[in-house]
């Protein structure tokens, strides 16, 4: 299981008093954007796309740690842009890390050798380093040669350093199931992170690249071949069994998208991470005031290829504290 003891057994607590409560909506894990900003230009990212005053703003730290209190999630994921570039976004961590929530830092690797002295090991912190593929197929997709190499460096000192890490890596149509092997065998059995997370590109409508993202029966047909041997059991594999039986399509779910939220410089984004249909200022608002029924597959076209992690990861967790055969296949990884 490469879920640690302690945020499993967390979060299961916490899933617990929702249920107990009778409570339908729920954050499990919040997307907090402190800024826009990045130090690198993907073409397949949407999030970058804004105007220079706005790549300029950051998020108070106050208002950062105000947010995920009011929602009560106890897992932030903090993005952006890129949060390195942030002046106090060790600050921001350190705040929610206080108040024991699990903190995992998204970054492309860049900077985060001159930054890790600001941040100090917990079980409580880990880094999400940014890994689209080996070296070719990564720096390719981040436009930059050599930022595969400055993260695979970066990675080894924060392991040094006694660091948790993570990765994430997002799959396009220029992949295969043998490019799917290679990069989550490197990282499980050669750099040895403590957990990865995959997804498929979601087709943001600011992307300058709109040709690659990969479509719903594109991404059944990847897992499922990639994972054909079995192999997905011995890759520390940070989703749940049933979001990994989604992505092959053995399972499919509604997308549950108030349970991993975006809160940026602009508020609580309608209706989730990857869609801008406006902004709430508090999550209560957010729930009671979004109309969920018009969102998924079959209800808005920009939902049909869309199997992100974000809308669908909540489901399956939830469906897997419903299910004792499903919590029972979860424990044992």
């Amino acid at each position: 299981m490469s879920v640690p003891i302690r945020q499993g057994a967390r979060m299961g607590f916490y899933l617990m008093r929702q249920r107990l409560a009778k409570r339908d909506k729920f954050p499990l894990l919040v997307e907090l954007e402190p800024l826009f900003q990045c130090n690198l230009e993907c073409s397949g990212c949407g999030k970058i796309q804004h105007p220079e005053h706005v790549l300029r703003r950051r998020m108070p730290v106050e208002q950062a740690v105000a947010a995920i209190e009011e929602c009560g999630a106890p897992m932030v994921s903090i993005a952006g842009g890129e949060p390195l570039i942030h002046p106090e976004i060790h600050t921001i961590a350190a705040e929610l890390i206080k108040r024991k929530r699990f903190v995992y830092l998204c970054t492309n690797a860049l900077l985060l050798e001159k930054k890790l002295g600001n941040f100090k090991p917990s079980p409580y912190f880990a880094w999400a380093v940014h890994m689209d593929g080996l070296r070719e197929r990564h720096d390719a997709s981040v436009e930059r040669a050599g930022t595969f190499d400055k993260a695979v460096k970066a990675i080894k000192a924060a392991q040094e350093a006694g660091f948790r890490v993570t990765t994430n890596t997002t799959f396009f149509t220029h992949d295969s199931p043998t490019t799917v092997r290679e990069v989550l065998d490197f990282l499980n059995d050669e750099l040895r992170v403590d957990e990865m997370m995959i997804s498929p590109a979601y087709a943001y409508e600011k992307a300058p690249d709109q040709e690659h993202f990969l479509g719903v029966q594109q991404t059944r047909s990847l897992f499922s071949a990639a994972f054909a041997d079995g192999r997905r059991k011995k890759w520390r594999l940070n989703h749940s069994p049933l979001f990994l039986d989604f992505l092959e399509g053995k399972v499919d779910f509604e997308c549950t998208a108030w349970g991993i939220p975006s809160y940026s410089l602009f508020g609580w984004q309608r209706p989730c991470y990857l869609m801008s249909d406006g902004y709430a200022s508090t999550y209560k608002e957010l729930v009671e005031t979004t109309d969920w029924s018009k969102y998924g597959r079959g209800r808005d076209p920009r939902c049909e290829n869309c199997m992100a992690h974000c809308g669908y990861e909540p489901t399956a967790v939830v469906r897997t504290t419903r299910s004792v055969r499903q919590a029972l296949r979860a424990l044992a990884g």
